[in-house]
């Protein structure tokens, strides 16, 4: 019986959220996610594939933050925008390669829509 106990206080220990406190702010518990595999689960068997990659999903917030200023007896507080994460996705791993912007037009096989010798039309 103390297997099942052990098992239960384990499992209520997990969570895929941090909680973030913050005395200063409303509100003052704030659930974050984060991802927990590098890569992407999978197939029928949910393998990590490392052809992709997990990564946060973020949405913005609006928080008040308590200022050092007081009117009337009351605290008084701003609005703050943040970005909190909610949860995870999968995207594809970039390549090796691709090391700038424009890596298509290193690649062999590109082809330039504009030689050297083309000049800019006038209007």
């Amino acid at each position: 019986l103390s297997v099942i106990s052990d098992a239960a206080a384990s499992l209520q220990n997990l969570s895929l959220a941090r909680i973030s406190y913050d005395p200063a702010r409303y509100p003052k518990y704030l659930p974050e996610a984060y991802c927990l595999c590098r890569g992407c689960l999978t197939g029928p068997f949910g393998e990590e594939d490392f052809r992709f990659r997990s990564a946060p999903v973020f949405v913005p917030a609006v928080i008040l933050r308590r200022t050092p200023a007081c009117a009337g007896g009351r605290s008084v507080y701003t609005e703050e925008y943040v970005t909190v994460p909610v949860g995870c996705t999968c995207v594809p791993e970039q390549e090796k390669e691709a090391d700038s912007v424009n890596s298509s037009m290193d690649k062999p096989g590109s082809k330039l829509l504009l030689s050297p010798s083309d000049k800019p039309g006038r209007p």
